[in-house]
């Protein structure tokens, strides 16, 4: 496999259409089709951004020695992401909500008792209900 190929192959790992992909290295799309094309060389400046934006390892990219990434794609995150693009929009706007509710709640320094177990101060009692849908 090419270097041109790795960088294909990257771009299908992180499930990015060109159009991002290219955006996100800094380049025109047209650019990275003739890369992965065979066509374009790939230089340093590509090989770094690439490393540095998708956490790949730069000796796999150049050599197609060792693994792809440096660590192990957030698996959690794109559980996440598929979920969510699952939901219909009511829902998904409820889910950004208790998002941004449990992230206040981890902000709150001041709701830690004194030997630093959270104090159930009756905030559940608070809690929004999921739409319906």
């Amino acid at each position: 496999m090419s270097v041109n190929e790795r960088v294909r192959a990257v771009r299908q790992a992180v499930k990015m259409s060109q159009v991002n992909f290219a955006k996100a290295i800094y380049i025109s799309n047209g650019y990275l089709a003739e890369i992965e094309l065979g066509n374009r060389r790939v230089n340093e400046r590509h090989i770094q951004l690439v490393c540095s934006v998708f956490g790949v390892s730069k000796r796999w990219l150049q050599t197609g020695e060792g693994v792809m990434f440096n660590k192990a794609p957030e698996l959690k995150l794109e559980r996440v992401v598929a979920l969510f693009k699952e939901l219909n929009p009511s829902f998904q706007d409820y889910a950004l909500k208790q998002i941004d509710q449990l992230l206040e709640l981890q902000n709150r320094k001041d709701d830690e008792a004194p030997d630093g177990e959270a104090r159930d101060d009756g905030a559940r009692d608070n809690e929004t209900r999921p739409p319906d849908g």
